[in-house]
């Protein structure tokens, strides 16, 4: 099931042994090589500490919050060498500029959907500027129309480029 990452802002953690809120999310941490929601930094509900949540400790998503066994399922960042280099880059996807392969500027990331068991992220949602989004609605970007990530950018493919030629030179 494809999930919407708002849907994702603020969630309780919730542990199951005890059923108390343990946690609550503050932000996902996105490998950007491909595209995998790798866990989640949380804040420890009564230390106020920052911690991370890796998603393999996820037993079940819900309306109310985000279920793990147990407080203890939280670890520290310190203990997270296998990450280590994915949390020191904080790459944040949303607000990412979107240009083509062509190098056409076409808007910002305004949202994304991910699978809820791969975690990968299926579909990007980019807004075009205001002086380009008088003629449409925003763009959907999927998942394999993702040509390259930098730091700054998110490129995709050309827009027309899978569209058949006599598609394009329709004659009036």
């Amino acid at each position: 099931m494809l999930i919407l990452s708002g849907q994702f802002a603020n969630k309780k953690v919730i542990s199951l042994r005890t059923g108390q809120e343990v946690a609550y999310l503050v932000g996902p941490i996105i490998n950007p090589s491909n595209l995998k929601i790798e866990g989640f930094r949380v804040t420890d509900s009564k230390s106020k500490e920052s911690l991370i949540l890796l998603t393999q400790d996820i037993r079940q998503y819900d309306l109310s919050g985000i279920f793990i066994n147990d407080h203890s399922d939280l670890s520290e960042e310190v203990d997270l060498v296998r990450i280590k280099d994915l949390l020191n880059m904080n790459f944040i996807l949303i607000g990412k500029n979107v240009e083509t392969a062509s190098a056409s500027k076409i808007g910002k990331v305004v949202d994304y959907a991910f699978d809820n068991t791969s975690m990968f992220i299926a579909k990007l949602f980019v807004s075009k500027p205001l002086f380009k989004s008088l003629n449409g609605a925003s763009l959907t970007v999927q998942r394999d129309q993702i040509v390259n990530i930098t730091p700054n950018k998110v490129v995709i493919e050309d827009l027309l480029s899978k569209v058949p030629a006599a598609a394009v030179n329709v004659a009036s």
